[in-house]
């Protein structure tokens, strides 16, 4: 199998998690107008499993490394396939409550605040369970990031109040219980994954294997949480499933999308933990908020009725966000 040889390599594999996990969320406003969130989701979870199950029959198959992925799967112990598994059922209910927090809030706020939160508890859940790394920078590039994340709460509120509105309760609300939940669903994932790639221990998981439980959790969960959604949605009336089949071809062709790009950056992240670390990895994925707010910021426009001194702290947090993940960065 494909096994992550270098620091270098494994950096520029959590650059590209970066772009992925901020950039996914813009498929959401390329489908029709009328196709709710709920109804994309559904096509954004086969899209992850699609891609989880790819990538095991080939990069994880492939070479003399490691183990092929159906030996992997059948000596795994049922402790680290549930343990990959529970990492996607965790990530889907903080992932569903982050899309809802982008469709309230838009995605210049929702992501700032739900991955900010959720890149410091995970940086410091997952550096507990693997201290690598220079811990002086690791949390010192973490505490920039609260800042960062200070004054995008800040410009967020000078948006609402120069146009006169009310500052969206439920959308900062969503964006934390989302940043909570998406702090711990790494651990899990990591957890179960061998630590030498190379001769991997009996019983744990190669990444391939460990992604595609992961993506397992996802599809299964959204039978629960989804559903519930659908019927009692954060926004808008009640779904049903004859909703969703009323959709285009492109409406769920976008949705797929969306979960490969995600599911790529997720791959790219997990196969580089191994030489970066998993604090390490996660932390400088999760800059995604940097990609996700430039592109609300800038592409979509969502500061754009904002008064004047609002785009000067908007400017000030990215700069805050590029030196904590530069900070992460140095630290290993």
């Amino acid at each position: 199998m494909f096994i992550v040889e270098n620091y270098s390599l494994a950096i520029l594999f959590c650059v590209i998690t970066m772009l992925c996990w901020g950039s996914w969320a813009n498929t959401t406003k390329l489908t029709s107008k009328t196709w709710r969130f709920e109804l994309f989701y559904w096509d954004y979870g086969v899209g992850i499993l699609l891609t989880t199950l790819l990538l095991a029959f080939t990069l994880g198959s492939s070479g003399d490394a490691g183990r092929g992925f159906m030996t992997d799967i059948q000596q795994a112990s049922s402790g680290n396939l549930f343990s990959a598994f529970l990492g996607g059922v965790i990530f889907n209910l903080a992932n569903i409550l982050l899309v809802a927090a982008i469709a309230i809030a838009g995605m210049s706020v929702a992501f700032p605040v739900g991955i900010g939160i959720a890149l410091v508890l995970g940086v410091i859940v997952n550096y507990i369970s693997v201290p690598a790394g220079n811990p002086v920078l690791i949390f010192g590039g973490v505490g920039l990031i609260v800042l960062a994340i200070l004054l995008n709460a800040k410009a967020y509120r000078k948006l609402t109040a120069g146009a006169g509105l009310k500052v969206s309760e439920k959308g900062l609300i969503l964006s934390v219980a989302a940043g909570l939940l998406m702090g711990l669903f790494y651990k899990y994932v990591a957890g179960a994954m061998a630590t030498d790639l190379q001769m991997p221990e009996a019983g744990k998981l190669t990444p391939y294997t460990a992604l595609v439980l992961f993506a397992v959790g996802v599809v299964v969960s959204s039978k629960v949480f989804n559903t519930i959604q659908m019927k009692k949605p954060f926004t808008g009336t009640p779904l049903s499933f004859r909703d969703y089949f009323r959709g285009s071809m492109k409406d769920h062709l976008v949705g797929v999308l969306g979960g490969v790009i995600w599911c790529v950056g997720m791959s790219l992240n997990i196969l580089a933990a191994g030489k970066a670390s998993p604090a390490v990895s996660y932390g400088l994925g999760q800059g995604a908020t940097v990609v996700a707010a430039i592109w609300g910021i800038y592409v979509w426009k969502e500061f754009a009725k904002a008064p004047a001194g609002t785009k000067p702290l908007l400017n000030i947090m990215l700069l805050l966000y590029v030196g904590g993940l530069a900070m992460i960065i140095l630290s290993k």
